[in-house]
């Protein structure tokens, strides 16, 4: 079936792409000509225009998503119906099982907590290190995001050089004219899901203010998984003239998570729902502090200024990976008492200011943009693990004796970039660019394996990035692209020190880099269809990893290298077709089909694996769905037909080892409404409805380890009102 609607979109697409479509003479109006200078979309999903808010997106492959617009459980932050639009995004659907956020990628890349992309909210960092622990472990709740920004691959030049390119979750404005307006909703569902979220907004003269908070508890779909999570928010703008705005925000999350650890694969096959770990605990409050400024010097020059300062942390008691999930956590019968848990502590901290200017001149007959920036990071991060806990069940800390590795790093980084639209007639724009990254990295601290071992590691680092993109307008809301970006990812701070004694890094060892490039053509007709289609290929040069080798002396260690390089090439296709509206134009309902699909053939190209297919690369992935709208009532039915992977680069089919194996292709269906009432609504819907066993993610630690299932069939309703 899947496939069918696959390929009708586009037997259909050079039809209506044209604009073409059955009419009445007596029903045509002429209207003059208008400029729509924002974001275009068909039922919420649609592209970034040329330039918004102080950013170039020309030549750029780019998605929006309007989270209103949606039908979806976006109490639980359900990422395949919200951000499931997208083709080909890979979704490590593990938020359930100890991670505090589900984890993207696209292209083949590892979505275990978004590691390979730029994660922002507002515009701003929100990940833990922009570089040395770039994971993602905060996600403002999506009852709060106004849009989803993503920027695919040349966001190396204004946002960082991250393979992956840009999500970025931008909240809610207050309403302009009204001095306080409450929302609320409240939402509960299948194993013990109980979800509220609230916010306040206004605006009162020169001031605007935006806030929220959300509690939520969930039982989870496993044993042992217990959650409870708090967020909250507050913004607080100025507005002292036309020209100068001015705000403060804050974001904050407090949660404590019980995990209920992974399985192997017979633990699988006999019962996904089993859990064998009831002490293993996590808890990650997070705390991020912006300052921003906007200034606009003229109708041609603007100014923006953006500060943060991010202070966080990440504490982890378990009995975890001694043994494989194979060993089951029992009480001792010598001592009576379970054996003693181990214990880890990370502190994080990180400041960031980035500066930006957008101006637009004259060249010749024709106005051009040109965009400039620069940002500043420093982060300081402490590491300590290994230590020995408790024999106790609950959330305990305590440690017998000292850590096994007690470590300290920090990452400077200084990073001018900028970009120039080159339009050399109003159909064809070139976007060439560059940025300039300087890095630092240190290590110091010990690691205990029957003796301590100092560590004091310093690496400074300059890469210059080059990119360029072109668009040609095909017609006022269609235009092809191409662009290639130069992509990186330096050395993070567990590759920088080695795992024990035998370990052993190379001293000549080197960042990962790469480049990305697109080809492509999307667009907008009338209301009744968005569409964009692409090529992409991706070099992935020098993927650091660790191999096993042998001394002089006949003993074994471990080799931290450059292991190989690989490539990823593929298309990724969306097009979304609103039936009632090509049909009737001024109809008030909507019947669409969307179909947003992914095909990433991503391989080893040298080394000991060449050939072999890239760890958690995802050969295909389609979304398929069929949404109903009217004033009132609409209702999406979604199936996710998600490809094979491999959980390493053997690509062993069976494995001892928990992160080695196979992860099965999986169809699973999703259904939700939405029906408006006044200033009310109601929402409901079945996750999962054939109730499908699959997991998406193989661990050999954290939170694990072993294959960590997703959750199985599932229901919510909830109902929400604006006053």
């Amino acid at each position: 079936m899947s496939k069918l609607l696959f390929g009708l979109p586009f037997i259909l697409l050079p039809v209506i792409a044209s604009g073409q479509r059955p009419t009445d003479s007596t029903r045509i109006h002429y209207l003059k000509n208008f400029t729509v200078n924002g974001i275009r979309t068909i039922r919420g999903t649609g592209h970034l225009p040329e330039e918004r808010e102080g950013i170039i997106y020309s030549g750029k492959k780019n998605e929006v998503i309007i989270i209103d617009s949606l039908d979806a459980n976006k109490a639980i932050n359900n990422t395949r119906q919200i951000l499931g639009r997208i083709p080909g995004l890979n979704i490590a659907e593990t938020e359930t099982g100890g991670f505090t956020a589900n984890g993207i990628a696209t292209r083949g890349l590892n979505p275990t907590q978004s590691i390979e992309m730029n994660t922002r909210q507002n515009g701003y960092n929100i990940s833990s290190d922009i570089y040395g622990y770039n994971e993602a472990y905060y996600l403002p709740p999506m009852e709060a995001v106004s849009r989803i920004e993503m920027v695919r691959g040349a966001a190396a030049l204004q946002f960082g050089p991250q393979f992956g390119g840009l999500v970025n979750y931008v909240l809610k404005d207050p309403p302009q004219n009204k001095p306080f307006e409450f929302t609320t909703s409240q939402t509960a569902g299948s194993f013990g899901l109980f979800n509220s979220f609230n916010s306040f907004a206004g605006t009162i003269r020169k001031w605007s203010y935006y806030s929220f908070i959300q509690y939520r508890t969930l039982q989870g779909y496993r044993p042992n998984s217990h959650q409870q999570q708090l967020s909250a928010f507050g913004r607080v703008q100025y507005n002292a003239s036309g020209k100068l705005s001015a705000g403060v925000e804050y974001s904050l999350l407090r949660n404590r998570i019980k995990m209920p650890g992974g399985l192997n694969d017979s633990m699988f096959n006999a019962d996904p729902k089993a859990s064998f770990r009831a002490r293993n605990w996590l808890k990650s409050p997070w705390n991020v502090i912006t300052g921003y400024l906007n200034y606009t010097f003229s109708p041609a020059t603007s100014l923006n200024i953006k500060s943060t300062y991010l202070f966080s942390s990440r504490s982890l008691v378990w009995r975890n990976e001694d043994g494989g999930p194979g060993v089951l956590d029992t009480i001792d019968p010598s001592t009576g008492e379970y054996i003693p848990r181990e214990v880890q502590k990370e502190a994080m901290h990180n400041t960031t200011t980035e500066i930006r200017l957008l101006h637009h001149y004259k060249l010749g007959n024709t106005s051009n943009t040109l965009a400039g920036g620069l940002r500043y990071s420093y982060a300081w991060f402490k590491r300590q693990g290994g230590g020995e806990g408790t024999t106790g069940s609950d959330f305990d800390m305590g440690i017998q004796g000292e850590y096994e590795y007690d470590l300290d790093f920090t990452t400077t980084n200084i990073a001018p970039f900028i970009e120039n639209i080159f339009r050399v007639n109003k159909y064809f724009s070139v976007t060439p660019g560059v940025r300039f990254e300087y890095l630092r990295s240190t290590a110091k601290g010990y690691i205990t394996d029957g003796e301590k071992v100092f560590t004091d590691n310093n690496r400074n680092r300059t890469i210059l990035l080059f990119g360029i993109g072109t668009e040609y307008k095909t017609s006022r809301y269609t235009n092809l692209y191409v662009n290639i970006s130069q992509a990186y990812r330096p050395i993070d701070y567990a590759q920088l020190t080695p795992v024990g004694i035998t370990s052993k890094i190379d001293p000549d060892l080197k960042d990962a880099d790469g480049f990305n490039a697109d080809l492509g053509y999307r667009g907008t007709v009338s209301n009744f269809l968005n569409f964009d289609i692409g090529l992409f290929y991706l070099a992935y040069n020098r993927r650091i990893g660790t191999v096993l080798l042998t001394n002089p002396g006949g003993d074994p260690y471990t080799y931290r290298t450059n292991v190989a390089n690989s490539a990823h090439k593929g298309l990724e296709s969306y097009i979304e077709f609103n039936i009632l509206k090509y049909l009737h134009p001024d109809a008030k309902r909507g019947i669409s089909i969307f179909d947003a699909f992914g095909y990433t053939d991503a391989k080893y190209t040298s080394g000991e694996f060449k050939n072999n297919r890239v760890e958690a690369a995802v050969k295909y992935i389609n979304r398929v769905g069929i949404i109903y709208n009217d004033q009132r009532f609409s209702a999406t039915f979604q199936v996710n037909n998600v490809g094979d992977s491999y959980g390493d680069a053997t690509n062993a089919k069976f494995s001892t080892d928990p992160v080695a194996g196979y992860i099965p292709a999986y169809t699973i269906f999703d259904v939700s409404a939405t029906y408006k009432f006044g200033r009310y609504a109601c929402k409901a819907g079945i996750n999962n409805i054939g109730n499908k066993a699959y997991f998406t993610r193989r661990t050999d630690e954290y939170p694990g380890p072993g294959i960590i299932p997703s959750d199985g069939r599932s229901f919510y309703i909830g109902i929400s009102g604006r006053f």
